[in-house]
């Protein structure tokens, strides 16, 4: 059968009897998807097929690289940059600022990172906003702009165009009223035909699980991430993936002027332990897949060493200036002990949290903190709706710690004159506390790598 005599509806019928479509079959569904030539009522009955007879590897690989090759593509590369271009990918967090850190760091060991990020919507953050808390910050980068900060800097962030991957926008548009949002293959696909336009050497995904992630259950995450990694190495990236737990907020903070904060004391090593902890294997599995370390343990000793002398925060400087950050400003934010708060937007007011007990944290729930902030003014439900760049969460506290009832423990930033009751209560309600201390304490939130 040659390519013009594929008919839509010959296809979708194979994938319903639960059938294998060729290389072919999916490279022309897809072709027609972005051209129009298929109907939404046709894009909606081969995702619910998909959904409900699944796809083999082989067919997860050639739809995400059909998907990839639907738009523009971010290279090629110059030559010389081989094995240099690389990326990470998180499945969404609470206090997830890692990017922030792991750019501009792994651009201070010789790397080249093109990051494409994304905003937030519900209860996680986004990238994107974070940065756009900064005065002047641009996330608007053409391809020439892209390779013109890597030639310069080493890392952009930037946001997505509209050309690249045109088929996962209808794609996710489709699935997105069809009840075929949750299918981990489609999920995969829709995450890695990005990270493949890219055209990276290596890609590093941090997958969580937990209260506060995407995919609360482990093991739902785990066959995400095995099937991303699967994925990504079948489209010729070197990728694997670190298991990690989210039921806990990651550093300090959440809220978008507070997280910038968090990530340039973490980029002058003086982060919370989780964060780095998080950023430095990260960053090492990335040197380390990318042959640019001989092992992860060496990679992450070349990351951490830019957190303590100087090179990573030096890079976020460039980084920032050169998307748009008034040098002034620039030098002002990342200079160390500097008062960061005379340039980053700032709440209104402050509001303590008291401990309901006395005994030991043994955990804050993270999703119910991630609401309290998005209901401050943190985030935003729909696409279209404003953010309060100033507003969010800072913890006083620590899992581990000792605590006596009507102690502080969270403070809050908030705008309004008054904390909402309703938020005061689902606040004091998130943290954990026992009488005895907890087993034992993770010196890390990474449970396992998958590759």
């Amino acid at each position: 059968m040659s390519i013009p005599d594929f008919r839509i509806p010959d296809l979708i019928t194979k994938k319903k009897n639960g059938e294998s479509l060729t290389p072919g079959e999916i490279a022309h569904f897809v072709k027609e998807v972005v051209n129009g030539g298929v109907q939404e009522c046709q894009l909606g009955a081969m995702l619910m097929a998909i959904y409900l007879k699944g796809l083999t590897d082989d067919e997860i690989v050639c739809l995400t690289g059909a998907m990839r090759d639907s738009g523009d593509l971010l290279g090629p590369w110059p030559a010389e940059w081989k094995g240099k271009v690389v990326d990470k990918h998180s499945t969404g967090g609470v206090g997830d600022k890692v990017s922030l850190i792991l750019a501009p760091a792994l651009a201070a060991c010789g790397m080249k990172v093109p990051m494409v990020s994304g905003r937030g919507l519900g209860h996680t953050g986004g990238t994107l906003d974070k940065l756009e808390a900064i005065p002047g910050f641009s996330v608007s980068a053409s391809k020439e702009k892209m390779k013109q900060l890597l030639t310069e800097v080493g890392c952009c962030i930037v946001g997505q165009t509209e050309k690249l991957v045109p088929a996962d926008k209808k794609m996710y548009a489709t699935r997105d009223v069809t009840g075929t949002v949750d299918n981990i293959g489609l999920i995969a696909a829709s995450i890695i035909s990005k990270k493949a336009a890219e055209q990276l050497d290596a890609l590093v995904l941090d997958v969580k699980y937990g209260v506060g992630a995407f995919m609360v259950d482990e093991k739902k995450s785990r066959e995400l991430a095995q099937q991303m990694v699967t994925i990504g190495n079948g489209l010729g990236m070197k990728t694997s993936a670190l298991m990690t737990d989210m039921n806990n907020p990651i550093g300090k903070m959440i809220g978008n002027a507070l997280e910038v904060a968090e990530s340039i004391q973490c980029l002058h090593g003086n982060g919370p332990s989780d964060l780095e902890d998080l950023v430095i294997k990260l960053g090492g599995q990335l040197l380390f897949l990318s042959g640019n370390a001989d092992s992860a343990e060496k990679g992450e000793a070349d990351l951490k060493k830019t957190l303590t002398n100087g090179e990573a925060v030096k890079k976020f400087q460039e980084m920032i200036i050169n998307q748009g950050v008034d040098p002034n400003t620039a030098k002002a934010l990342c200079a160390k002990g500097a008062d960061m708060w005379s340039i980053l937007p700032k709440s209104k007011f402050t509001t303590t949290i008291k401990s309901p007990l006395s005994g030991f944290v043994h955990g804050i729930n993270s999703r119910t903190c991630a609401e309290c902030s998005l209901k401050l003014g943190a985030g935003r439900h729909a696409s279209t709706d404003p953010i309060n760049y100033a507003v969010g969460l800072e913890f006083i506290v620590n899992i581990g710690d000792k605590i006596s009832e009507g102690d502080d423990w969270m403070k809050v930033h908030h705008d309004c004159d008054v904390i909402p009751g309703d938020i005061r209560d689902r606040l004091t309600g998130t943290i954990d506390i026992k009488p005895s201390p907890p087993p034992t304490v993770p010196l890390s939130r990474v449970s396992s790598v998958i590759s």
